[in-house]
């Protein structure tokens, strides 16, 4: 079984899987408000697809304990899946390109950071690490079938690890 190095979440090693979705130096933000407001601008890119609408939820995840089984991804082919953390807590963002395990990517999002899924990225659903954690979803509604789920055959872990990241 193929166990996951876990990552550290950058824009650069997530790019060719959608957006990071943070208040860093390397995004481009400026002055608003008379001064008083530093605005993040412009994160992600949010795609409904034709005949879809973004549409703003709230996701409750449970925590999962270390180590954790990759054993089912899904990805929405018509439209792009944002989460950003309310709770202010880390955790996991498994993603692939294409649905096995050597393609498969682990990565520890920090609880100042989101991730907007491009359309078609498989990905594992919502991995948070300790406790009950609520996230901001925004995520297409529309017509079509926009979320295809897939059990794979050879499965991955995700080994404890003590809050650090391995590169890549």
């Amino acid at each position: 079984m193929k166990v996951l190095p876990v990552e550290e979440l950058t824009r650069e090693a997530f790019a060719p899987f959608g957006d990071v979705i943070e208040a860093s130096n390397s995004a481009h933000h400026f002055a608003i408000n008379g001064g008083n407001t530093e605005r993040y601008h412009d994160l992600a890119r949010l795609e409904p697809g034709e005949g879809g609408r973004i549409i703003v939820s709230i996701f409750r995840a449970q925590p999962r304990t270390l180590p954790f089984t990759i054993t089912l991804l899904e990805r929405h082919p018509l439209g792009s899946q944002a989460f950003v953390p309310l709770s202010g807590r880390d955790y996991l963002v498994v993603v692939a390109l294409e649905p096995t395990p050597s393609a498969l990517r682990c990565f520890l999002a920090r609880g100042a950071q989101g991730v907007n899924y491009a359309p078609g990225t498989w990905h594992h659903p919502l991995l948070a690490l300790d406790e009950i954690s609520d996230f901001l979803v925004l995520d297409r509604s529309g017509t079509g079938s926009n979320c295809d789920e897939i059990t794979l055959t050879e499965q991955a872990l995700v080994a404890p690890f003590r809050g650090t990241c391995q590169s890549s």
